[in-house]
């Protein structure tokens, strides 16, 4: 199994099938609107425009369960980030990263890399999973894992 057998619905409501990334280096990410990582977002774009052409794609998974810091519809939410951030990598519908309702993506990406202490339950926003290009987990980080502190490990899964 790997992160290619899951689809998810995109922010604009289209069901997308991520066998569309195959052969990318992925970052998944659970983001959030008003959270104090969402100025997590300039980094992620800016390392989305930086290594896209190499090979590199960012997921972002709006999530509401966290201190409901996501409150808002899918539509809001695409607006805020392009607004406040130009975010133009691939955002998701909101969804549910732990509990009976998670999404199943995340239920694979928590069982193939464990959180601190071996923990599989997301425990905030900015949770970060890098994907190698046969669409296994490589490394779970942590929220306070900035984009730049991590570009390093992608950029080595691209060659760059």
């Amino acid at each position: 199994m790997s992160v290619y057998d899951f689809s998810a619905t995109d922010i604009q409501g289209a069901e997308r099938n991520l066998s569309e990334f195959e052969g990318k280096v992925l970052l998944i990410v659970n983001t959030a609107s008003k959270c104090g990582f969402t100025p997590q977002f300039e980094g992620l774009e800016n390392m989305y425009k930086d290594l896209n052409e190499k090979g590199l794609e960012v997921l972002g998974f709006p999530c509401n369960q966290f201190a409901q810091q996501d409150k808002g519809s899918d539509s809001e939410i695409a607006g805020f980030c392009m607004k406040n951030y130009g975010v133009s990598f691939p955002m998701f519908s909101k969804i549910e990263v732990n509990g009976e309702g998670e999404h199943p993506l995340y239920t694979f990406l928590k069982s193939s890399a464990k959180g601190i202490l071996g923990t599989k339950k997301i425990k905030w926003n900015f949770t970060k999973f890098l994907i190698n290009q046969k669409g296994e987990v490589v490394k779970r980080y942590a929220p306070t894992s900035k984009p730049e502190d991590i570009q390093k490990d992608v950029a080595s899964l691209l060659g760059a």
